[in-house]
């Protein structure tokens, strides 16, 4: 096997393994969440993340060379891509079920291509969109409201006691548009520096950026006199523990890192299919393990979903170079 197979082979692998774990981020999510609130949730997952890119940061601290215009986006790219996301896309996640923001987050793939259609330039015709590319996209959106409006219910009920909400769905799905943009920025930085210190940095100061938004108000309430609880530790149960633990370090550090990796290696436009095993996966564990139930219109969206997303993100580009992959993120 040549250099260059070996490095794609290995690119897809990592999209792959990145995939599998997103998968289960919303299922350990959900256990975290059945004994404390989404904020907190949310920080304990990241700051576990942050604990698992430490060491790679302190190792390219000293060969850390960004521009004044680099930080801000590298600063910009961290606020979207934690504070921003993650907080709107649990707290919808809240307010839904494990198997509907499962399906919801099939809408990736879609949201990708539509990007690259609306956004390439003369050099990157191939990556827009044809008549088979525009069927896909409005399949896709027929998919999303079926799932967004035909919540069974029968489902099972919510972090709330409610079942699948528009709210909720619509948070995880608006959650989706703030990732795209975080996607285009780490893209934008890694073409100047490497997937690790991207991964690492943008983590770590979203990590921080995070921690002031759920312990601000805790930290002030005795100047404000706010009723604030506390963040939650000594009632929390070994089960949430391993859950927070996972999601942050297999699920957030891990993952994130082998996307970026991958995603660095091998054209991404391809690379975006292992993005639906996230869903696939995800709405599985929700009615296998915590006893969801996804209705006629659920079952009929997310197959729609899927499948525009695998049409979009397996057929060949039609120009692609022999030197240089086809790169949907730019």
């Amino acid at each position: 096997m040549s250099a260059d197979r070996r490095i794609a082979f290995l690119g897809y692998g990592a999209c792959f393994i990145a995939g599998c774990l997103w998968g289960t981020g919303f299922y350990f999510g959900r256990l975290a969440l059945n004994e404390m609130g989404v904020g907190y949730m949310v920080l304990y997952r990241f700051l576990f993340a942050s604990l698992g890119l430490l060491p790679a940061a302190a190792m390219y601290w000293r060969r850390l060379r960004l521009t004044r215009s680099e930080r801000r986006q590298m600063l910009l790219c961290a606020f979207l891509g934690i504070p921003v996301q993650f907080l709107l896309q649990f707290h919808g996640l809240a307010r839904t079920t494990v198997s509907h923001a499962s399906l919801m987050v099939g809408a990736m793939p879609v949201l990708l291509a539509l990007a690259a259609a609306l956004f390439a330039g003369k050099r990157h015709s191939e990556e827009r969109l044809d008549c088979l590319g525009w069927i896909a996209i409005l399949a896709s959106t027929v998919g999303t409201a079926l799932v967004v409006l035909g919540g069974s219910h029968g489902s099972a009920a919510t972090a709330h006691g409610e079942h699948p909400g528009l709210a909720g769905d619509l948070m995880v799905l608006f959650s989706l548009v703030v990732a795209l943009a975080w996607i285009l920025l780490s893209k934008k930085l890694m073409q100047t520096h490497s997937p690790t210190v991207v991964t690492a940095y943008t983590i770590l100061s979203g990590t921080l950026m995070l921690a002031v938004c759920v312990l601000g108000p805790w930290l002030l309430s005795p100047l404000t006199h706010a009723s604030v609880a506390p963040p939650p530790f000594a009632h929390v149960s070994l089960t949430a523990w391993i859950a927070l633990a996972v999601s942050g370090l297999f699920c957030t550090a891990i993952t994130t890192f082998l996307w970026n990796w991958g995603i660095h290696h091998v054209p991404a436009s391809r690379a975006g299919v292992f993005m639906n095993l996230e869903p696939a996966l995800g709405a599985w564990l929700g009615v296998k393990l915590l006893g969801e139930r996804l209705g006629p219109h659920a079952w009929v969206g997310g197959c729609l979903i899927l499948a525009a997303a695998v049409v979009l993100t397996t057929r060949s580009p039609k120009k692609v170079s022999a030197e240089q992959p086809a790169v949907i993120l730019e």
